[in-house]
């Protein structure tokens, strides 16, 4: 096959991803999870949930989506598990991962696994949208109005106070700082 006809190939998988919007979330913060399928569906999106790896590829099993949102940590396994099944089952399916514990070797491993793109939590509706639907090789613009570092401490540090059931003995031994400084964090509110 000539490149011109891969071209014509590549543009006409793309357009039929692009009507077909079905999408599956595979998430374990179920709070989250209900905020993004909402917001998912009303941007358009048909929304399948699962909250853990294996009821993801139970998904994918069923019906593979055009699209996909997968946490990489899930209390059950790595979210790559359902990337993976879900580019067997459908090649052309996009997908992205989104994890609170970003670095450089996981994010070469999604997207050799054929994630279409790496996000950080916390992350909202309009950059996994953007994520989605962005041409091959076209970068998406940074957010306008990025969150603050001190933002994005403050959210990771509630992520893993609510997943130590709200502990701060705990939580201060896993975040490695001293109990009474995180209850100053915790009192405090949030940054902007």
């Amino acid at each position: 096959m000539d490149l011109a006809t891969n071209d014509v190939v590549e543009a006409n998988m793309q357009e039929k991803l692009s009507s077909e919007r079905s999408i599956l979330i595979v998430e374990d913060d179920h709070s989250f999870l209900q905020r993004l399928a909402k917001a998912m569906e009303s941007r358009g999106f048909s929304v399948a949930t699962a909250e853990s790896v294996a009821d993801g590829l139970l998904q994918v099993e069923r019906n593979a989506p055009a699209f996909a949102v997968v946490d990489m940590r899930l209390g059950d396994g790595n979210g790559l598990d359902v990337i993976s099944a879900l580019k067997h089952r459908r090649p052309e399916a996009r997908a992205i991962i989104l994890t609170g514990y970003g670095n450089i070797a996981t994010a070469v491993t999604a997207v050799k696994l054929g994630a279409v793109d790496y996000l950080a939590k916390p992350v909202d509706a309009d950059d996994v949208v953007a994520a989605l639907l962005a041409q091959e090789n076209v970068k998406v613009a940074p957010p306008e109005n990025p969150m603050s570092a001190d933002r994005v401490r403050w959210e990771h540090i509630q992520r893993i106070y609510e997943l130590c059931g709200r502990n701060v003995s705990e939580t201060a031994r896993r975040l490695n700082m001293h109990r009474r400084t995180l209850q100053r964090i915790l009192a405090k509110r949030a940054p902007r």
